[in-house]
């Protein structure tokens, strides 16, 4: 799975991340699962066309000791279609740029 870690966290900072994502994105069904839902005009070539597939999500996963961004995008409805696909470059700096601001905001030094 491609995936962008942040590990070694302290409790302190779980808690922070936390925090954070349960006030800016979308929990998912488990606890610790959390969604970063892709806007419209992110959408990539293989998501184009299948828009009643969306919303499209980006998961998130926080563990005992780490933040876990995968960048495989996701649909909500459907889990075997071709518009299932890796992030592209524009896909992943948007999540490159939400972890930035969530690093900041929450003063990460992990």
């Amino acid at each position: 799975m491609r995936q962008f870690v942040i590990d070694e966290l302290s409790p302190m900072e779980l808690d922070n991340i936390d925090s954070y994502l349960k006030r800016t994105i979308k929990q998912g069904p488990m606890i610790g699962l959390y969604w970063i839902e892709l806007p419209p005009d992110l959408l990539a070539e293989a998501q184009q066309g299948h828009e009643a597939h969306g919303p499209f999500y980006l998961a998130v996963e926080l563990t005992r000791s780490a933040a876990k961004f995968e960048l495989l995008v996701r649909s909500q409805s459907n889990l075997h279609c071709t518009c299932i696909a890796h992030a592209t470059a524009i896909q992943r700096q948007f999540v490159l740029d939400f972890i930035d601001r969530m690093v900041a905001e929450e003063l990460i030094r992990a």
